[in-house]
C-alpha cells in the first residue's frame, strides 16, 4: 500500500514547477501503479498550450475557473470544480486559467517526474 501527504510530498523533488504552475507528483512511473497522479495548480490569467502525443491525461478540476480549447476542432469548454476532461485522442489543447486552478491528473504511460515540456508541448517518451 502507497500512502503519501500532499502537504509533505510538497517538500520533496516530486514537486516540479515553473512561473505558472506546480506539479506535485503522488504516484511516479518507479511506484509501478501503471499511471501517474498529480495535483497540479495553475496560475490565475495564463495560458497553456499542451499535446501530449506520447501520453493520455485525465484532468479533475478541484477549484477555480477557466476553459480548455480542443485544437483540432476550436470546441471551448468551461472548467470548473467537478468538471473532468480526457484527452483520449492525444488532442492538442489550450488550458485557460481565469483564476489560479487546482487539478487531479492521471498519466498514462506514467511519467518518471524527469520530463519537460518540449517545444510542441509534450513529454518526450521515456524508453527505460
Amino acid at each position: 500500500m502507497i500512502v503519501r501527504d500532499l502537504h509533505e510530498v510538497k517538500h520533496t523533488d516530486r514537486r516540479v514547477k515553473d512561473q505558472q504552475w506546480e506539479s506535485v507528483r503522488m504516484l511516479l512511473a518507479d511506484d509501478g501503479m501503471g499511471f501517474s497522479f498529480h495535483i497540479t495548480t495553475i496560475a490565475a490569467g495564463s495560458e497553456h498550450t499542451f499535446h501530449y502525443k506520447n501520453h493520455f491525461e485525465s484532468v479533475y478540476c478541484i477549484s477555480g475557473e477557466g476553459s480548455i480549447e480542443d485544437l483540432a476542432t476550436g470546441t471551448v469548454h468551461e472548467l470548473r470544480p467537478g468538471v473532468m476532461y480526457a484527452l483520449n485522442l492525444h488532442d492538442k489543447h489550450t488550458l485557460r486559467c481565469r483564476t489560479e486552478m487546482v487539478f487531479a491528473c492521471c498519466f498514462n504511460p506514467p511519467v518518471t517526474g524527469k520530463e519537460v515540456h518540449q517545444a510542441d508541448g509534450s513529454y518526450a517518451l521515456e524508453t527505460s
